[in-house]
């Protein structure tokens, strides 16, 4: 349901939401598109209400962490909810622990790959600190 701005209450073009958050009108539209904002329309023009504003800080945010637009939507939704919001925390929290396992596992790989980099490296390294010898044809061809 989209709720009209309260009169006299603070409302945003998404130009300035665009402008306030470094995003393009099209991001913008597309996290409408998405049902994360619900601007109300004022002819042709998207009006964005301060509630709009926080809904798009909340996605930014938990696109930041790396989580899921079908696990933003549940945080945003969450913001909304006037009922007891001792489950969708939990909820919440759980979906935070599965991603921090998974960054984890992320850093370990990198560790390992960077440790594989520096072997390899040490080998060419130590390849290019070798004196050259010429091959034996050329040492022939020679005077």
């Amino acid at each position: 349901m989209v709720e009209a701005p309260r009169p006299g209450a603070r409302t945003f073009s998404i130009t300035e939401l665009a402008q306030e958050y470094d995003l393009t009108p099209r991001a913008i539209r597309f996290y409408e598109d998405m049902g994360l904002i619900t601007p109300t329309r004022v002819g042709r023009n998207r009006v964005y209400s301060q509630r709009d504003r926080t809904r798009l800080k909340l996605t930014l945010r938990g696109k930041r962490l790396g989580l899921s637009l079908q696990e933003i939507k549940q945080l945003v939704e969450m913001y909304d909810s006037r009922s007891n919001q001792a489950p969708q925390l939990e909820a919440f929290l759980a979906v935070l622990a599965a991603h921090r396992r998974d960054l984890q596992q992320q850093r370990e790989d990198i560790e390992v790959t960077l440790a594989e980099i520096a072997q390899h490296e040490a080998r060419c390294r130590a390849l290019l600190a070798k004196p050259r010898r010429k091959p034996k044809d050329l040492e022939e061809t020679q005077p």
